[in-house]
């Protein structure tokens, strides 16, 4: 980036649907780039499509910025100096600029039929598929009386400049789109109405947009970019062309781009699992750009620090969802344990043993328990099964069907008898204590190797095969607790017996 200059990106994305990790990757890249150049981040809403935008996706972009903290300088709900920031409240704003590249020539009233471009290829002997052919551009306006006589209503084409287009990619290096492959594109209907290809750009343009960062599929939209900032430019709108950086596509399974109808892509079911924002940021980090060879983890401070747009990779980035839950268990470990502790509340609520705002007990036990499970969560839901066993009311408790069939059966008996015996005479109700009399009753006294003798009481007192420590749990479910779980677990063994 050349020193001195004042860099604005910008994310732009459409209200329509859920947002999905590709949409949020560019968004990140863009913030980054802002935020580590000292620029400012735009955030705009492309609502023109009425039949396909909603009032519950924009708010769903909202609320997975918010999240996610990729915060904005401009945009919805912050304002700024080149709103409105809808795409939806500027249809003024694009009227006025179409007429004035139509009244300087730049833009042209086009009323060929795809029936009759198709026709005028075939004649001449080409690919009758090739699109427009530019017929249109130099319409006498008898011409043009005579189409609208006939009840033909126009499109509005802007003329394509007869030479080669090229920009140095921020990401690919040059391009170049030889002279004649770029056909004059259509830029609004004849009523007025302003399509993407011209509302996208002029808006850039209008807003001092400097640096486009998008995905690759959006390439071969470069040229016809380029050649309307340029007559936006000679009409007196903005200042040409914009630095243009395209991001590689994050593919799926077979290498197929990611799309927002794959059930990987959505944004939201990684937050209803647990991932934390600063692992999900992350790992989507990671797809087409790294801080280092030898290093995966890092925090956004460090990526602002370190991100260089001309260091993102041009090669396809597949998801990879098990790297990506290993990069949020570096950040759940990460995490001070009360922070932790705080942030598997509603996870705990959607398990349904936490109504609400928790109680000074629940917290106290939260507090107690979190260590014993934030090494061995991948997402927060994790830590809230494993804990939930401590929270949830006797009567409502009962151990996991799987779990129970292979562990609470009639050879379970014994073991959890024997395991009464010893926990009962406890003087002291300790993770220690509890060890001790365990070890000796099952391990010593019945010479069962500890696979095979805690895993009944496991199941017994947690209701998961996968629990906390066995020991440490017992403690904190309390000894009342802990000794009714075992008998409950020794009648269900032995009347299986």
């Amino acid at each position: 980036m050349n020193a001195g200059n004042v860099v604005r990106a910008r994310f732009c994305p459409s209200p329509t649907g859920t947002p999905h990790v590709g949409l949020i990757r560019t968004a990140l890249f863009n913030w980054a780039h802002a935020r580590h150049h000292g620029g400012t981040f735009v955030f705009r809403i492309e609502d023109t499509d009425a039949r396909r935008d909603s009032v519950e996706s924009y708010e769903s972009l909202l609320d997975a910025l918010r999240w996610l903290g990729l915060d904005w300088d401009e945009g919805p709900e912050v304002g700024g100096p080149h709103g409105p920031y809808r795409q939806s409240e500027r249809r003024d704003i694009y009227r006025d600029a179409l007429g004035k590249l139509v009244q300087a020539g730049e833009v042209y009233e086009s009323y060929s039929t795809p029936e009759e471009i198709e026709a005028r290829h075939r004649a001449a002997g080409r690919d009758p598929k090739l699109g427009y052919d530019n017929a249109d551009r130099d319409l006498t306006e008898e011409q043009k009386a005579a189409y609208r006589a006939e009840g033909r209503s126009p499109v509005f084409r802007l003329r394509m400049p007869d030479r080669d287009i090229t920009f140095d990619d921020l990401v690919r290096g040059p391009v170049t789109f030889r002279a004649g492959t770029v056909p004059d594109f259509v830029l609004a209907r004849g009523d007025g109405t302003p399509l993407y290809p011209l509302t996208n750009p002029l808006d850039d343009a209008l807003m001092g947009i400097t640096d486009v960062l998008r995905g690759e599929d959006l390439l071969p939209s470069t040229p016809r970019q380029i050649a309307l900032l340029e007559a936006l430019q000679r009409v007196g709108i903005g200042n040409g062309p914009f630095r243009y950086g395209h991001l590689p596509l994050v593919t799926g399974e077979g290498n197929r781009k990611l799309s927002k109808r794959d059930p990987q892509s959505n944004l939201f079911l990684y937050r209803e699992r647990g991932f934390v924002p600063e692992g999900l940021l992350n790992y989507l980090a990671l797809l087409g750009w790294s801080i280092a060879e030898d290093r995966d983890v890092f925090t956004m401070a460090e990526m602002v620090d370190a991100f260089d747009i001309t260091r993102v990779s041009s090669n396809a980035a597949r998801f990879d969802l098990k790297k990506a839950e290993a990069i949020n268990a570096a950040h759940l470990r990460a995490l001070p344990v009360e922070e932790f502790a705080r942030r598997v509340e509603p996870y705990l609520e959607a398990e349904g043993v936490i109504t609400g705002t928790p109680t000074e007990e629940q917290r106290a036990l939260l507090a107690a328990a979190a260590p014993l499970v934030q090494e061995r969560s991948v997402v927060l839901s994790d830590a809230a099964r494993m804990l939930r066993f401590l929270f949830v009311p006797e009567e409502g408790f009962a151990p996991e069907p799987e779990a129970a069939e292979k562990n609470l059966g009639a050879d379970a008996a014994p073991v959890l008898e024997a395991a009464l015996t010893g926990l009962d005479a406890l003087p002291e109700w300790s993770g220690e204590q509890i060890e001790g009399a365990l070890k000796a009753a099952l391990v010593d006294g019945l010479g069962l190797k500890p696979r095979k003798a805690f895993a009944p009481v496991r199941v017994a007192v947690s209701g998961r095969t996968v629990s906390p420590p066995l020991y440490e749990s017992m403690e904190l479910l309390g000894r009342e607790r802990s000794l009714a779980r075992l008998r409950a677990g020794l009648e269900r063994a032995a009347g299986l017996g």
